[in-house]
C-alpha cells in the first residue's frame, strides 16, 4: 500500500478546527514562486499547479522507468500547499489579491535528493514539452507555529485567522510572519469538486514566545 502522508502525519495534515501550537520539522518541496491573483484562470498561480503535479508524479512513477531513486517507496502525492504574503505586511488583505506573492508547493518524500529532483525536471520537460525552469527544490524549516483546520471559502479565512491570533496571545505567543516565514495553507479539498462552504484548508502561522 502506498505511503500516505496525510494519514501517517495527521498532526500536520488533519488538525482539529480549533487552534493548536505545533513545531513543524524541516521538509523538502517541489515549488514555484509567483505573484498575482490566484483566481485568474491563466495566471501564474494556476499555471504553477500543473508544473508541480507534473514533477511530483514524475518522481512517483520513476519506479516504472530506468532511473532508480535510492530508498524509493511508493507514496500518495501529498496535498498542494501555499505560502502567501504581501509586501511590508504581516497579514493578508484578501481584497488585494493582485498584490499577493506566493510559493506554491508539494511536499517531497525524504528519499528525494537534489540529484533526483534535477532528473525529474529533465524527464518532465522531455515528456510534457513544457518549460519547467521556474520549478525549484525548496527546503522549508517552518518551526514553531499555530495551526487550525479552516472549513469554508478562502475569502472567509480572516475569521479563522483572528481566532488563531487570539489563541496565541492567550498562550503567551506572538505572530512572527516575516521572511522567510509566511502565512501557510494546505489544501485538502479540490475546489473544482467541492462547494466553497465545505472546503477544508489547514491554516498555519509562524509564532514566537512573548518575552
Amino acid at each position: 500500500m502506498a505511503f500516505d502522508y496525510k494519514k501517517e502525519y495527521k498532526e500536520f495534515y488533519q488538525p482539529k478546527n480549533k487552534p493548536t501550537i505545533i513545531r513543524i520539522p524541516k521538509m523538502h518541496y517541489v515549488a514555484v514562486r509567483g505573484k498575482g491573483n490566484p483566481n485568474i484562470e491563466d495566471g501564474e498561480y494556476k499555471n504553477s499547479i500543473g508544473l508541480l503535479y507534473a514533477v511530483a508524479f514524475t518522481i512517483k512513477m520513476s519506479k516504472l522507468g530506468d532511473h532508480k531513486i535510492n530508498g524509493y517507496f511508493d507514496f500518495v502525492v501529498p496535498p498542494l500547499e501555499g505560502l502567501w504574503w504581501q509586501e511590508n505586511m504581516d497579514s493578508l488583505d484578501y481584497t488585494r489579491k493582485e498584490d499577493m506573492n506566493f510559493i506554491s508547493m508539494i511536499r517531497l518524500p525524504d528519499f528525494v535528493v537534489e540529484q533526483d529532483f534535477t532528473w525529474s525536471i529533465i524527464e518532465a520537460t522531455h515528456k510534457k514539452k513544457q518549460d519547467f525552469s521556474k520549478v525549484e527544490f525548496f527546503e522549508y524549516d517552518e518551526g514553531l507555529c499555530v495551526q487550525t483546520m479552516h472549513i469554508g471559502s478562502y475569502d472567509s479565512e480572516p475569521t479563522t485567522v483572528k481566532t488563531m491570533h487570539d489563541y496565541i496571545q492567550e498562550q503567551g505567543y506572538q505572530l512572527d510572519i516575516k521572511n522567510p516565514r509566511y502565512h501557510h495553507e494546505i489544501y485538502l479539498s479540490d475546489p473544482r469538486k467541492c462547494s466553497p462552504d465545505k472546503l477544508k484548508t489547514v491554516i498555519r502561522h509562524p509564532i514566537i514566545k512573548t518575552f
